[in-house]
């Protein structure tokens, strides 16, 4: 297995950085370890313990840290259960299976049975959103609502290595200008660069090996096929993905869809918290009724 992280010192860097944002979560959370076949994985929780479930898939070289403004919004009404996917830079195992198996949906099938769930509504950003995509395509009946912020692997694929693999050769000024193009600005102001999560960003971008094959893309028919509640949160400067074919292929194919394209958003878009909570509420009684 290839190592996710260029040097050891640099993963005890990151994870100390991350331990640290943990300690200072901003609501109640619980630590949880599930054992699965592709290694520990890390789950942190927060809200009621009998509340509908809410499980949270964040994105490429990234962590459950990408939660911290959405999980105190999220909580009051949902158990949510914020992933760390193995293979990225959080505390889960290092295991990077096939991308174009269905080894992911496995492993979510073991996730979710270690949190004695049947079913959840899935909440997904970047590598996330395509994971969630692909569990709810393989596993529909597990899967009772389905939000896909900035999703990969939908619309055209876009050759990152041509302009982000340069910049991440110029150390910290690349890197500042790599995090400037996902989230704009506000992405190198010294409110968050300065912060712990802004911290553990430029740590991460210093230390940490991303993925690099593409990701698979679902078919027409696949797509159609989704039965549950969609919601698609896109943005129109995303330098990542192909925001506007995405789009296309989405409202073209999934029949219970809500769109929400913001022409000025990028990769990272803050601020979504409450759309969503809307979003997963007015389904809520829904699904509900679909669970028996």
């Amino acid at each position: 297995m290839t190592a996710i992280f260029k040097t050891k010192a640099g993963e005890q860097a990151v994870k100390a950085l991350y331990e640290s944002l943990l300690d200072g979560w901003p609501v109640p959370s619980r630590r949880l370890t599930v054992p699965t076949r592709q290694g520990d994985t890390f789950v942190l929780a927060a809200g009621p313990v009998d509340g509908p479930a809410l499980v949270l898939l964040h994105g490429s070289a990234a962590n459950s840290a990408s939660w911290i403004a959405d999980m105190p919004v999220w909580s009051r009404d949902f158990t949510v259960l914020a992933v760390d996917i193995v293979g990225e830079p959080g505390l889960s195992a290092p295991s990077r299976p096939p991308l174009d198996s269905d080894a992911y949906a496995e492993w979510l099938d073991e996730v979710l049975a270690g949190l004695g769930l049947q079913s959840a509504a899935f909440v997904g950003l970047s590598l996330g959103g395509w994971m969630a995509l692909d569990y709810a395509i393989r596993r529909p009946e597990r899967v009772d609502k389905l939000v896909l912020i900035s999703p990969g692997g939908i619309g055209r694929a876009r050759n990152l290595l041509i302009w982000a693999l340069p910049l991440l050769l110029l150390g910290r000024w690349g890197r500042r200008k790599m995090q400037e193009r996902i989230g704009g600005a506000a992405m190198t102001a010294p409110s968050f660069t300065e912060s712990a999560i802004g911290r553990m960003s430029e740590a991460i971008f210093a230390h940490f090996r991303p993925r690099t094959a593409p990701l698979p893309v679902p078919d027409d028919a696949a797509l159609a096929g989704l039965s549950m509640p969609v919601m698609a949160v896109l943005g129109g400067k995303d330098v990542f993905i192909d925001a506007p074919g995405t789009r296309k292929r989405l409202e073209a194919q999934v029949r219970r869809l809500t769109m929400r394209y913001l022409p000025e958003g990028r990769h990272f878009m803050p601020g979504q918290s409450g759309a969503v909570l809307d979003f997963l509420k007015e389904n809520e009684t829904e699904a509900r009724a679909m669970r028996g």
